[in-house]
This record gives structure tokens, sequence and C-alpha cells, in this order.
């Protein structure tokens, strides 16, 4: 049976394939309410309404547009989303992304066109804290030559003047 080019010849999935090989779509013309729970990839080019629960990656293309709450590991929005998005990892806005809602994300990407309403909450690793709660003392940085200083001026050094 083929699958998106890939042809299998057995009928029944191996025990080792890897849940993120199967793609979930929800079709342009297609409306789908409720919640919509998967562990590997989904795809909406249609239009949801309720919450998008993956385990995996959720796409939501330029013609998909998304009225609830996307929770996911990770995220690509070239559609409209009005709800919040949650994503372990990265969510990527594409440029012609409309979101309006708040978002939590280890990682953000937001190209240049794309547009956002709302809160932004990022949860990448935070320096660690000594016992008196300041930031731990990390290896100092060298002085930097400038032509202050008599060092001699390079093309970073003019780009960086004041």
């Amino acid at each position: 049976m083929a699958f998106f080019g890939n042809d299998r010849s057995s009928s029944s999935p191996s025990p080792s394939a890897s849940p993120q090989t199967n793609v979930s779509l929800v079709a342009e013309g297609t409306v789908f309410d409720g919640t919509l729970k998967a562990e590997s990839d989904v795809r909406t080019s249609g239009r949801v309404i309720g919450r998008i629960d993956v385990q995996s990656k959720v796409v939501v293309a330029e013609s998909g547009v998304v009225d609830g709450e996307i929770h996911a590991a990770e995220a690509s929005i070239a559609g409209q989303v009005s709800g919040d998005i949650v994503v372990d990892g990265r969510l990527i806005l594409r440029e012609t992304a409309r979101v309006d809602g708040n978002i939590q994300a280890e990682r953000l990407v937001v190209e240049d066109g794309a547009t956002f309403t709302g809160e932004c909450s990022m949860s990448g690793p935070l320096p660690t804290a000594s016992s008196d709660g300041s930031a731990s003392e990390e290896e100092p940085v060298p002085d930097v030559p400038t032509p202050a200083n008599g060092a001699a001026s390079s093309a970073s050094d003019a780009t960086a003047s004041s």
C-alpha cells in the first residue's frame, strides 16, 4: 500500500515502526470539531474547532484555521490560529501566520510578515542560581582590544564604534 510515496509490502505495520512515520491530515475543505489527539504528526489545511493535542509535530498550512488550543512537541504555523499554543520544543510562525492567543514554547522563530497578538513565554534552559539566589559565576570574558586602548582597528571595530 502506498502512503505519501512510501510503499510497504506488508499490510500491517512492523512492531518497530515509529509513530513518526505517519501523518494525520485534516484536508482543505474539511472541518473537524472536537479534540484531535495523535502520537504522530498532524497537518491541517482545513479547519479545526477545538483542541489539538499531539505528541509530535503540528503543521497548520497557509489555508489552515485552528479555533482552539494547540499542544505539541513542535509546531509550524502558516495559517490562522485563534487560541493558545503550547509547544515543548520549537514553534515556527511562518510569514503568513496569524496568531491570536498566548504562546508558550522553549524556542520561537518568527518569520518576517507573521503576526501575533498575545503574550509569549519562553522556557529555555535557565542559568543555575547559587545558594544566595544570584546567577552562578561563569568563566570571565577576556578584555577585547579596542582602538582606544592601542590595538589595531579592524572592520568589525568600525561597525561597533560609537
